[in-house]
C-alpha cells in the first residue's frame, strides 16, 4: 500500500509579490497541517496574471530556473516541510521566455522542470506575446510520494498531454491554471467545461487529478478578469472528491492508495488494448498524413 495525500489550494493574487508569496507559503503549511503530502499551487502565483494585456515591462517578472528567488523559496519550504511542491514560474532562458514549472521534491532537490506546451493566445489571456511554445515535451517526476505529472492550465484541455503522462507513467496529474471570465463576452462561463473535461483525463487515464485556479478580480489598462475558483481534485474515475466554490480561499485535500490505484489500471485493460498504430492522424493537424495541396497532386 502506497498511500498517498494530496492537496489544492486556491488564492487571490494582487499587485504586491511579497504578501502573494506570503500567503502562498501559508497555504502550503496549512496543507501540511492537514497532512497533504503533494501540493499544488496555481500558475504563476507569484504576481497578477499579467498576460492580459501586452507590455514589454513584464518581461523583467522572469527568472531563469537556476536564479529564481520563487524555486528557491518553495524548494526550500519544501525541504523544510517534506512536502512534493510544483513551482509555477515565468522562466528566462537566454532570449526565450516560458510559462514553466519546476517540481521540489520531498528532500528540497529540484528534480527538472516542464515548460508550458500550449500557448493560448485571445482577449485578456495574450500568452503567445510572453511565452514560446514548451520545449521540454510532456514530462513526469519520480517523487517521493510516487510519478507526478505536470500540465499548465491551456495543456489541461488537450486529452494528448494527459495521455502522454499517463504512458510516461504518471500516477497523479497536476494542474495548475489560471482561468476565468471572457473579457470579450463576460456571459461566457467555461467553469463546468474546464472540470467535465479534466475528469475526463482522470476517468480516461484511470490517474487522479488535482486543478488548482485563482480566485478573485484583476483589471488591466483595458480589460479585466473575474477568475472563477473551482479548483477540484477527483479520482481515478473522475468523481470529484473536493471541490473549491467560486470565490474563497481554500484548501483540499484528498487520499490515493497508488499501489490500489495501479492494481485497478492494469486490470481495466486500459492500456493493454491500445492501439497506436491506428493514431497516426493525432500526428497531424488537419487529420491527414499530407497536407491539403499535397493530397490534392495526381
Amino acid at each position: 500500500m502506497r498511500s498517498v495525500s494530496v492537496a489544492a489550494t486556491q488564492l487571490a493574487c494582487g499587485s504586491d509579490v511579497a504578501k502573494n508569496l506570503d500567503q502562498a507559503e501559508a497555504a502550503v503549511r496549512n496543507a501540511q497541517r492537514q497532512g497533504a503530502e503533494l501540493i499544488l499551487l496555481q500558475e504563476l502565483f507569484a504576481t497578477t496574471y499579467f498576460c492580459q494585456q501586452e507590455r514589454s515591462g513584464f518581461f523583467e517578472l522572469a527568472e531563469t530556473l537556476d536564479s529564481s528567488s520563487v524555486v528557491k523559496r518553495f524548494a526550500a519550504l519544501a525541504k523544510e516541510l517534506s512536502v512534493v511542491l510544483p513551482i509555477s514560474f515565468f522562466e528566462r532562458a537566454g532570449n526565450s521566455f516560458f510559462n514553466s514549472v519546476a517540481l521540489a521534491d520531498s528532500d528540497g532537490r529540484i528534480l527538472g522542470s516542464y515548460r508550458k506546451s500550449h500557448i493560448p493566445d485571445g482577449p485578456g489571456y495574450q500568452e503567445k506575446y510572453y511565452f514560446s511554445p514548451g520545449d521540454s515535451g510532456f514530462r513526469v517526476f519520480e517523487t517521493a510520494v510516487g510519478v507526478v505529472g505536470v500540465g499548465i492550465c491551456w495543456d489541461q484541455w488537450f486529452p494528448e498531454c494527459a495521455r502522454s503522462m499517463a504512458l510516461l507513467g504518471a500516477e497523479i496529474l497536476c494542474y495548475p491554471t489560471a482561468i476565468g471570465s471572457e473579457p470579450q463576452d463576460p456571459s461566457l462561463d467555461s467553469s463546468g467545461h474546464w472540470q467535465r473535461v479534466m475528469a475526463g483525463h482522470a476517468a480516461a487515464n484511470m490517474v487522479p487529478v488535482i486543478a488548482s485556479n485563482r480566485i478573485g478580480l484583476e483589471r488591466a489598462e483595458t480589460s479585466e478578469i473575474t477568475f472563477y475558483g473551482s479548483s477540484f481534485i477527483c479520482d481515478a474515475t473522475g468523481e470529484k472528491l473536493a471541490e473549491a466554490d467560486r470565490s474563497s480561499a481554500e484548501v483540499l485535500t484528498a487520499t490515493f492508495d497508488l499501489d490500489e490505484l495501479a492494481t485497478a489500471r492494469a486490470s481495466f485493460g486500459l492500456f493493454r488494448d491500445r492501439r497506436p498504430e491506428l493514431y497516426g492522424a493525432l500526428l497531424t493537424l488537419d487529420g491527414h498524413s499530407r497536407s491539403a495541396a499535397t493530397r490534392a497532386l495526381p
